[in-house]
């Protein structure tokens, strides 16, 4: 069953999603060489405490930590610690939620390490990023959840291959439903899969956790002892951009994102619609 919210429960959601923003401006800034992972779910728990909210990842499913801090060759869920020092030229992808009044938020990006990145790692994330706003630009009414994936895998396939020949959509992992709960129905494939059908259909008061991940090479991914960390199979480097959206009367709110996706929907021609938020403080 999807779950569709009020807007009163999307405008709690927003709260949340503000919340996980502040913790990407804070991690984003931590995240220098010479920094641990460790250092980086200090400063994401702080920032949680200080807002009044809860951490969402913090002991699911027996999760260690506040926030996802997965580098290089990790594709999610990485663990943070102390032994995981940050160098000159790496890329971090940090996935981070958060709760208000039982509502949750939750997005990841991807961060330059330093300087001196080879070309086509900055073109990945870049891809990997747009990617997730071409999805987000098809939540839109009448839209199936299809719709979605078939916007992200287009984006990717229509982009110039890099050096290394390819770029792998992974394909074990994937967006979700948000809401009451941080993963929820429905599942969402970032590639069309036929046997998958279309999807339930997009109403206003859906909310989905768009994440598209994308590697320099395979598709496929083996997950560590640690039951968590998942790696590409030839250990090529990866990218996670996500962010948590709402379908409102008024079009798609981008609940992570400052703006409310505003800046980055206009790109695609789509109107973002209007910050609960900021149209409560009027």
């Amino acid at each position: 069953m999807v779950e569709i919210k009020t807007a009163e429960q999307i405008a709690k959601m927003r709260e949340a999603g503000l919340v996980v923003a502040a913790v990407h401006a804070a991690t984003r800034e931590a995240a220098v060489p010479g920094a641990t992972t460790k250092d980086l779910d200090d400063v994401a728990r702080k920032v949680i405490a200080e807002h009044g909210a809860k951490s969402n990842f913090l002991g699911y499913g027996g999760f260690p930590a506040t926030i996802c801090t997965s580098v290089n060759e990790v594709v999610v869920h990485g663990i943070p610690d102390t032994k995981t020092v940050l160098k000159d030229g790496d890329i971090i992808s940090i996935d981070a939620g958060a709760i208000i009044d039982g509502w949750h938020g939750d997005a990841a990006f991807t961060a330059f390490v330093g300087t001196g990145h080879a070309p086509e790692l900055l073109e990945l994330s870049r891809v990997t990023e747009e990617s997730m706003w071409a999805g987000i630009a098809a939540v839109k009414n009448g839209n199936r959840l299809v719709d979605i994936s078939r916007a992200i895998e287009g984006y990717i396939r229509r982009q110039p291959r890099p050096a290394s020949g390819k770029y792998g959509i992974i394909e074990d992992y994937g967006g979700h439903g948000i809401g009451s709960e941080m993963h929820m129905d429905p599942h969402l494939l970032n590639y069309v899969s036929r046997k998958r059908g279309k999807g339930p259909k997009l109403v206003p008061g859906f909310c989905i956790a768009i994440e598209p991940m994308v590697s320099l090479g395979t598709a496929r991914t083996h997950v560590l002892e640690d039951d968590w960390t998942v790696l590409t199979d030839d250990m090529s480097w990866s990218s996670h951009w996500e962010h948590s959206v709402a379908l409102t009367e008024e079009g798609p709110l981008v609940l992570t994102a400052v703006d409310g996706g505003k800046a980055k929907l206009a790109e695609y021609g789509v109107t973002a619609a209007p910050d609960p938020l900021a149209r409560g403080a009027a």
